[in-house]
């Protein structure tokens, strides 16, 4: 029980990368914030779960991308559980658009993503801030993804806000050491019907791997344990889960 009587708060929590990574924390003892801004009946189901196994859990609306709205998670996340130890930055926004196809990346889609992605971010960790100190310190972690390194993902600005993430990271972990260590997961491919790929895709994207197999959200949750729990050394980090594809390039 790693997060005995510790509080973690996971933005995006509902649905795919973030419920593994709720639940995953949950089996670890800590008390689970599940953030979702439009995905209820996901955050509530992962609550339920989480409740019927013997864990504590609660889900709290919010949008990220607003800075009342990201306040506000923090500081009710703060009021249930009585304290914050784990920011889990992982809500994120896009939409398929191929690079090559710039007159598609509509002004919506330009702010909505950088706003959810980028902004989120920071709202967040600032807001959180405080209360991560308020106990000694805590864990930071930013879900990027390896699209910000490989030049790939779902569209170029959701892409650049990724590797934005990756400057974010760094320069909070700088600002905020010693107390509260900052670090970054960037995933793979993960099939979460995130966005709306074709079939076809899907299957390319999965056979990028060196694994000879897919990359799931449990992978992800694994590393944000080590990275909250274990590697308490590892600062400014940003660790891929992607099946060697950042560093190997793909397996095709």
């Amino acid at each position: 029980m790693k997060f005995k009587d510790k509080v973690i708060v996971v933005t995006g929590g509902g649905t795919g990368i973030g419920r593994s990574i709720c639940l995953r924390f949950s089996q670890e003892g800590a008390a689970v914030v599940v953030n979702y801004s439009k995905s209820e009946a996901q955050a509530k189901e992962v609550v339920d779960q989480i409740s019927r196994s013997g864990g504590r859990a609660v889900d709290i609306q919010a949008d990220v991308s607003r800075d009342l709205e990201a306040r506000r998670l923090i500081e009710s996340a703060v009021a249930h559980f009585g304290r914050l130890d784990v920011l889990i930055n992982n809500a994120a926004w896009t939409r398929y658009v191929p690079h090559h196809k710039l007159e598609d990346l509509s002004e919506e889609i330009l702010e909505n993503t950088w706003s959810v992605i980028v902004k989120g971010c920071i709202y967040c960790t600032r807001a959180a801030v405080p209360h991560l100190r308020a106990n000694g310190g805590g864990s930071v972690i930013n879900i990027t993804s390896n699209a910000a390194f490989t030049a790939g993902g779902s569209s170029i600005i959701y892409g650049a806000s990724k590797a934005a993430l990756t400057f974010i990271t760094k320069a909070l972990a700088r600002a905020l050491a010693p107390e509260i260590r900052v670090n970054a997961i960037a995933p793979g491919f993960v099939d979460t019907k995130f966005v709306n790929w074709t079939p076809q895709m899907i299957a390319q994207l999965q056979g990028q791997t060196h694994l000879g197999q897919p990359i799931i959200p449990e992978n992800i949750a694994d590393a944000a344990v080590f990275l909250a729990a274990d590697s308490r050394a590892t600062i400014g980090q940003t660790i891929f889960v992607d099946g060697g594809v950042a560093a190997l390039g793909s397996h095709h």
